[in-house]
């Protein structure tokens, strides 16, 4: 149901999602200049699973901060879909885990940023 919602607040990648075996195929080939709607999508699933279990601790309240400031949650996930992919990108290249206080502070400054 969740992936559901989020797919429907995707029509961009409906056509993409429709055909199994292509977007199966498009999977294959990195475009850096072409969204993936899978990336996407699943970047949406985890915050919406951190932000349900509060974990990292305080992520829930950041999120909502922010979506309270943009008046939409789905804008609210994007800001914050910048923030855990840096986290992410920064712990593989540093060799270590994932530094989850520094990923709410980033929420938090889009919830504070004028």
């Amino acid at each position: 149901m969740l992936v559901s919602q989020w797919i429907d607040e995707h029509p961009e990648y409906h056509a993409a999602l429709s055909d199994v075996d292509a977007a199966l195929r498009d999977m294959a080939q990195v475009d850096p200049n072409k969204d993936n709607p899978f990336l996407h999508l699943s970047m949406h699933l985890s915050i919406s699973e951190q932000c349900s279990i509060d974990q990292p601790r305080g992520i829930r309240q950041a999120v909502e901060l922010l979506t309270h400031k943009l008046n939409s949650l789905h804008d609210a996930h994007h800001q914050a879909m910048e923030c855990l992919g840096r986290m992410v990108h920064e712990s593989q290249r540093a060799g270590r885990m994932p530094d989850g206080e520094a990923y709410i502070a980033c929420v938090q400054r889009h919830a504070t940023r004028d």
